[in-house]
């Protein structure tokens, strides 16, 4: 399906959402969460595919001691018909969860709250939201973020793991729960937090959203940040994700003093390096299923839960114009051209987490035994 098709689907399918009752409060509920069954888990094997997408052979992931937490905020997905989504624990956040968040339970207890994130009809424009309606999401966050301390976290480290919408929360919860809390703030081990413009000061690797929490440099840095969005040249100057005018939070400086931090997960000192994508094969329906599909085209029917394609994309960060920074990446040895979904300013940015995940279990493993080392 072409990239206008997609879009059109996608107009089509949340107008005809937009009907429908407010969703009604709730207590915190759990998409993931240790002794939990549920999407972050499951089997790891895996099927090694060439750029190219010819199979080599067939690798088992063992599950090994999960020294650290994970705490993972997933990105805007829900197809409810209002405003704000229900607490309610929908297929596509299932198919999220896994698809982002299911390779990381090798490496540390996953949790997961459900939210009530801003739906995809209000992100299309399909129903109004108000600024009260923006402030649910944060709170149901924050709310299971302090209960995550104050019954799951016993002292161990935790890595913070965001995308999109999940990534916006999570700058703010970093911002006004951890960063300016010393005790709270040892307990980092690191942030993932892709696709949602974290603002550094111009030419430092702190400064914007936090003052004590730095860019991640090298794999055994630990209390970092890693942030990125993707894109494929040329980059246009409409880009949503590269530039401090379009970070979505209050910011903490004039945006000329401010610029988007990018990390390449490949090379975290700089410089170029080799993406290592890690996908599911189990179908992800839905709109986002959709548009998954139509960026990178179809999965590849293998008898394992997940596919590797190691050293397919090559990726930096570099300038983009409009003074913007982004993540470049670039097919090498026969890997398919990913398609910009909805449109070129998106970029790659359904592709942000899954292109370079196994890069990031990487780090977060080392990071962990680095965490772990300090703690002895």
């Amino acid at each position: 399906m072409g990239r206008l098709a997609v879009a059109a689907v996608l107009t089509a399918a949340l107008a005809a959402a937009a009907v429908g009752a407010a969703p009604a409060a709730a207590d915190t509920a759990w998409l993931c969460r240790p002794g939990v069954a549920g999407p972050c888990g499951g089997s790891l094997e895996t099927t090694v595919v060439t750029p190219d997408r010819r199979p080599t052979g067939v690798v088992r992931t063992p599950k090994r001691r999960q020294p650290v937490d994970c705490f993972y905020v997933y990105p805007t997905v829900s197809e409810q018909p209002t405003a704000i989504a229900d607490l309610s624990i929908d297929p596509e956040l299932r198919s999220i969860a896994h698809y982002q968040a299911g390779r990381f339970a090798s490496v540390c207890r996953v949790f997961a709250p459900v939210y009530r994130q801003m739906t995809l009809a209000a992100l299309a424009g399909a129903v109004p939201i108000t600024a009260a309606d923006r402030e649910v999401g944060y709170r149901d966050v924050r709310a299971a973020w302090r209960e995550y301390l104050r019954r799951h976290n016993r002292g161990r480290g935790v890595v913070l793991i965001g995308h999109s919408q999940g990534t916006f929360m999570l700058r703010r919860l970093i911002r006004d729960e951890i960063d300016r809390r010393p005790a709270v703030r040892r307990r980092l081990v690191s942030a993932l937090l892709l696709g949602g413009n974290v603002v550094v000061a111009r030419g430092r690797d702190r400064g914007g959203d936090f003052r004590h929490v730095p860019a991640c440099r090298r794999p055994a840095q630990v209390g970092c940040v890693i942030a990125y969005s993707t894109y494929a040249e040329p980059v246009p100057e409409t880009a949503v994700f590269v530039r401090p005018s379009s970070a979505f939070l209050p910011l903490p400086l004039p945006t000329e003093e401010l610029e988007v931090l990018c990390t390449n997960p490949a090379a975290l000192g700089g410089g170029t390096g080799r993406l290592d994508g890690l996908l599911p094969t189990a179908p992800f329906g839905g709109v986002i299923g959709m548009s998954i599909a139509a960026m990178q085209g179809p999965t590849p029917d293998l008898p394992t839960p997940w596919v590797a394609s190691p050293r397919a994309y090559a990726a930096r960060c570099a300038d983009t114009p409009g003074g913007g920074r982004a993540l470049i990446v670039a097919p090498v040895d026969g890997a398919p051209a990913l398609t910009a979904v909805p449109d070129p300013s998106w970029g790659l940015h359904l592709a942000d987490v899954n292109i370079a995940l196994g890069n990031l279990t990487r780090l977060v493993a080392a990071q962990s035994r680095a965490y772990r080392a300090q703690q002895r």
